[in-house]
């Protein structure tokens, strides 16, 4: 990581309260332990379940809220979609912990953040089915935002990223994929009643994830060629728009991330959840209830 003795004013932005730009937050108004959602309006439906809330903020489509269940300290923050957002969002966190505001530069001691997306995406797996839980065991990024920062993939992340290449003749017209693992401090609590695999983050919703409306695609095989991929115990299980994002930035800045998904489509079969929103709240309030545990 590049040390720089004084951030400048146009890269580190504060607002006249003197908070960070676009989440609008104080150091002293975020937590360690983080929730992440994409859409603003279910942060209240993750943070109802806190027994006391003690700060509210919004600024664009990021809306925060932090508290407290029992003694532990959790925010919920949303992304708003794509890792462009995300881009923001873990800078910003990472930066309202490790850099002084005051002297615009890195702390001594740098705080490790456990971060944790509760999202929404689609399946690529026949047997992984609409409504259930899935934990992203990788993202696997096609969206090149991590690749405009100093990234060196160790020998198992290189392994996979060179069989998905190979296996899906992915050229860099399309993209230059990344990939990155989860944090197995966080993982390992979620596994009962949870599905895993590779999670690929997409830059689009449309064509970028397979979708026809009235635009032809590049490569109409593309779900196919997803879910035939297997590498060693590895296949991809899932799409969506962040999780790859989250966790390239997550490794980079030394912080512990997990994504955990609500699958509301099967991509293979074409069906899709007929009470999408109980689902994602059985995905927050299980997510709650083991996170507030460990």
């Amino acid at each position: 990581m590049q040390k720089l003795d004084s951030i400048a004013a146009s890269e580190l932005i504060l607002s006249d309260r003197g908070a960070l730009y676009h989440l609008d937050l104080l150091p002293e108004e975020i937590a360690t332990n983080i929730i992440t959602v994409g859409d603003p309006e279910r942060v209240p439906g993750v943070s109802k379940y806190f027994d006391r809330i003690e700060v509210k903020r919004q600024h664009r489509e990021f809306v925060t809220h932090t508290g407290y269940i029992g003694k532990k300290r959790f925010s919920v923050i949303s992304t708003g979609i794509g890792t462009g957002n995300i881009d923001i969002v873990l800078n910003e966190l990472d930066a309202l912990h490790n850099i002084d505001f005051e002297t615009r530069s890195l702390k001594a001691d740098l705080t490790k953040l456990n971060i944790v997306r509760i999202g929404t995406s689609g399946s690529v797996s026949r047997d992984i089915s609409v409504d259930s839980f899935l934990v992203s065991t990788y993202g696997l990024g096609l969206d090149n935002m991590l690749n405009f920062y100093d990234v060196t993939q160790n020998t198992g992340e290189q392994e996979i990223l060179s069989a998905f290449i190979e296996q899906t003749g992915l050229n860099t017209k399309v993209a230059q994929p990344y990939i990155t693992a989860c944090s197995e401090t966080l993982s390992k609590h979620f596994k009962d009643g949870f599905y895993s695999g590779i999670t690929v983050t997409a830059p689009g919703f449309y064509g970028p994830q397979g979708r026809v409306l009235r635009l032809g695609l590049s490569n109409p095989g593309f779900i196919d060629m997803l879910g035939r991929f297997e590498f060693k115990d590895n296949r991809i299980s899932n799409l969506e728009m962040e999780t790859a994002g989250i966790y390239g930035l997550g490794k980079l800045l030394g912080h512990n991330v997990l994504s955990l998904n609500a699958i509301l489509a099967n991509r293979v079969t074409g069906d899709f959840s007929k009470n999408p929103q109980h689902t994602i709240d059985g995905l927050i309030t299980k997510s709650i209830e083991i996170l507030s545990a460990i």
